[in-house]
């Protein structure tokens, strides 16, 4: 059971309190991934969101998120150590250029890192998942079962699907890293114990959503809650918004913007409201 209440904002706060994280993401054609996974941390209360996006993509992803920031890929590393928080792969493309940034971040960074998407594709060639082993950054792997099923090299997704906590102890055993077992019922571990989200719907399952739930952990990382309670609650939020998005535009018609949208209530109730689960 877990218990937790989302802080009220002290009045006399600033930006900067609420912490700045980068968001590796998107490649050409795949735009929409960043754009959907800095709107999730910016809904989620982040004070500062920079995206970091090839050159032939950072005007498209300005102008879809104008209260986020743009830098071109070349300038990732540079005063890496600003930022409280960093995701790193959705809609990246799977490319061994995008791969050598990953591992010197990987090297450089001390802090937390959410991997998602391609950049767990990266991490299931030639056994590479071992290298979040000797980062010192605490990290979030957060894959569903297709790259769950790549990280473990593991062709039945039926024997996948019949055993989800094991399969998130395994890839905790191979990575150290918390593991969000995305899909109904998200499986959560810590390296202690499990946890199994409830709330959500089929609604969501549709491209994109992926990356706002990103958003929103990388958010909550950077606003300095503990790693494996931004993990829980990031997917409490993302369930949560999900299920208010479905109350009022129905299953069949939602799509990830919606959630991005329904985030910022969902953080409302949360304020309000004790949640055990």
């Amino acid at each position: 059971m877990m218990m937790f209440k989302l802080a009220e904002r002290n009045p006399d706060s600033h930006k900067g309190d609420y912490g700045k994280v980068l968001i590796i993401a998107g490649s050409k054609g795949m735009a929409g991934a960043a754009a959907l996974c800095a709107k999730g941390a910016l809904r989620s209360g982040s004070g500062l969101v920079q995206m970091c996006v090839p050159p032939d993509i950072l005007s498209v992803v300005q102008i879809a998120v104008l209260e986020a920031t743009c830098i071109p890929r070349e300038g990732a590393i540079s005063g890496i150590e600003k930022y409280d928080a960093i995701a790193f792969g959705p809609g990246l493309g799977n490319n061994e250029e995008d791969f050598s940034l990953l591992k010197e971040i990987l090297e450089k960074y001390s802090k937390t890192i959410v991997i998602d998407a391609d950049g767990l594709n990266m991490l299931s060639k030639d056994n590479r998942l071992q290298l979040l082993k000797n980062s010192k950054a605490k990290i979030i792997i957060t894959p569903h079962m297709g790259e769950a099923m790549r990280l473990l090299h593991h062709k039945d997704k039926t024997a996948v699907n019949l055993s989800r906590e094991e399969v998130a102890r395994e890839l905790n055993k191979l990575s150290n890293a918390i593991v969000v077992l995305k899909g109904n019922h998200t499986v959560v571990f810590d390296g202690k114990e499990i946890w199994t989200n409830k709330n959500g719907n089929p609604g969501m399952s549709t491209g994109g959503t992926g990356d706002v739930l990103t958003g929103i952990i990388v958010s909550l990382c950077g606003q300095k809650y503990e790693t494996q309670i931004a993990a829980k609650i990031g997917v409490y939020i993302h369930g949560l918004a999900g299920d208010l998005a479905k109350e009022d535009l129905g299953e069949h018609g939602l799509i990830a913007g919606d959630i991005c949208y329904y985030t910022a209530k969902a953080l409302q109730i949360m304020v309000k409201e004790q949640v055990i689960t």
